[in-house]
């Protein structure tokens, strides 16, 4: 019997959902902000005055997604609880002169955007997502969710060593998708995008577009207790965070069940308050960054200023000082979530022989000493009475000494505001892939761990 026959798959079964209908960091931050509408908050605009006022609210910006919810009579220093996560996943992204080909065959220039494994992207069929600028300044969302593009590879009869001495890719040759026959035309994509967008090809005057695979999340293995599906790292977290927010501010948090962190019941519960929301010591954050997989190094990204106004903004909103803003700031704990790498039973040697995490083992402790994750010894008590509190299993991961180790917004966020910061996440494989493995209950138990936190 699996052991995941043990949780009700409301959570995860949302999840898919999720990853589904988010082909791009736009379409993200709209589907959580969209969840927390259901859950009471209201969306504030960075260019007008905010109050002090108790509830939940948000932030856009690209994305980017700030969300948080101020308890009754919260004071001032107030601490807070984020829960940091990224809406980008390494993918490919369409060029500002995209319409090029050869031989008769029309194709897509893109650009490689973060560390993709570029052999997941061959032989797929490919819709197009992401964001329009109009000429009036506004954004529309658009997603061609069908078969439209395909990064076609070579033959074996004309690479007889591709099985043998590896496939070798070229990021500019090899990589741009075809998507009809004749001869490329100047505009004839934005012309395509703009129909299916319902806008005039002439409104249009800037585009943040991008290939996806249109295969949807699945259940995989016997048992079904796997989850194959795209861009886990990093919305696998995103929907987490959002979930727990919501169940948080609605009072509906507290237990493990699946009424704790689905949408039917975070999302859905009864809005603008929740029973339980003022006796919350702490004031919960979602803080969800785009360009997590290049450096974050942006006004939406983690490296930049928007998580910190935000708070501070929230801090002077309440009639606080710079004294309070520095005393909520000395009590705050972010936790990084991220996915993190579960042990491959292929490539065992590539890991730490001692941390091995497996899937549906819980959510996943990161430390690196040389601070390529934020955790020390007083971080990991955080995370671990925050699942012991949810009735959690955890699991420890550190790398292999041999090899360097990745990084995530954790370093940068403790770094750049001065807070505590845990890295955490769930263990997956195939990280970076255009379709990554998790195991079914891990998303659940995640959200769980991330409602304790919330809670303090």
């Amino acid at each position: 019997m699996s052991t995941s026959a043990r949780f009700d798959r409301g959570h995860t079964d949302d999840l898919m959902s999720f990853l589904a209908a988010s082909p791009s960091p736009y379409h993200a931050v709209a589907n959580a902000a969209e969840r927390l509408e259901k859950a009471g908050f209201r969306q504030v605009l960075e260019t007008d005055a905010w109050d002090g006022s108790a509830g939940g609210r948000f932030v856009l910006r690209g994305g980017a997604i700030i969300a948080w919810f101020v308890p009754e009579g919260a004071p001032p220093h107030t601490p807070f609880r984020i829960v940091g996560a990224h809406t980008d996943s390494p993918n490919l992204r369409v060029k500002p002169l995209p319409d090029t080909g050869s031989y008769g065959w029309r194709q897509i220039a893109v650009e490689i955007y973060g560390g993709t494994l570029l052999n997941t992207w061959l032989d797929r069929d490919l819709g197009l997502a992401g964001r329009l600028t109009l000429r009036d300044g506004s954004h529309r969302l658009v997603n061609i969710d069908r078969a439209l593009l395909r990064v076609p590879q070579l033959a074996v009869h004309l690479d007889r060593s591709v099985n043998t001495d590896g496939l070798k890719l070229d990021r500019q040759r090899h990589m741009q998708p075809i998507w009809g026959l004749g001869e490329p035309e100047e505009g004839d994509l934005i012309r395509f995008v703009a129909e299916e967008a319902g806008v005039g090809a002439e409104d249009i005057t800037g585009w943040d577009l991008m290939p996806h695979a249109i295969e949807p999340p699945a259940y995989l293995g016997r048992d079904r207790e796997l989850v194959a599906g795209p861009r886990m790292d990093n919305l696998l977290s995103v929907h987490a965070g959002t979930a727990a927010l919501a169940a948080v501010a609605t009072g509906s948090g507290g237990s493990t069940g699946s009424e704790t962190t689905g949408a039917s019941g975070a999302a859905g519960a009864s809005g603008g308050g929740g029973s339980g929301a003022p006796s919350l010591p702490y004031i919960p954050v979602l803080a969800a960054f785009d360009h997590e997989e290049n450096g974050s190094q942006s006004d939406t990204g983690a490296d930049g200023p928007l998580l910190g106004t935000v708070l501070e903004r929230s801090v002077l909103a309440r009639g606080g000082t710079y004294e309070d803003r520095a005393r909520a700031f000395a009590g705050t704990v972010c936790l990084s979530s991220d996915t993190g790498h579960a042990v491959h039973p292929n490539y065992a040697e590539r890991h730490d022989p001692t941390h091995q995490p497996r899937a549906n083992g819980g959510p996943i402790l990161k430390v690196n000493v040389n601070m390529r994750y934020a955790t020390d010894g007083s971080g990991r008590g955080v995370f671990a009475a925050a699942c012991e509190k949810a009735g959690v299993p955890w699991q420890s991961f550190v790398s292999n000494n041999s090899m360097p180790c990745g990084t995530t917004i954790g370093p940068i966020t403790a770094a750049r505001h001065g807070i505590q910061t845990v890295d955490i996440g769930v263990a997956i494989l195939s990280m970076h892939s255009a379709r990554e493995l998790c195991g079914a209950d891990d998303p659940y138990l995640l959200a769980n761990a991330l409602v304790a936190f919330l809670e303090g």
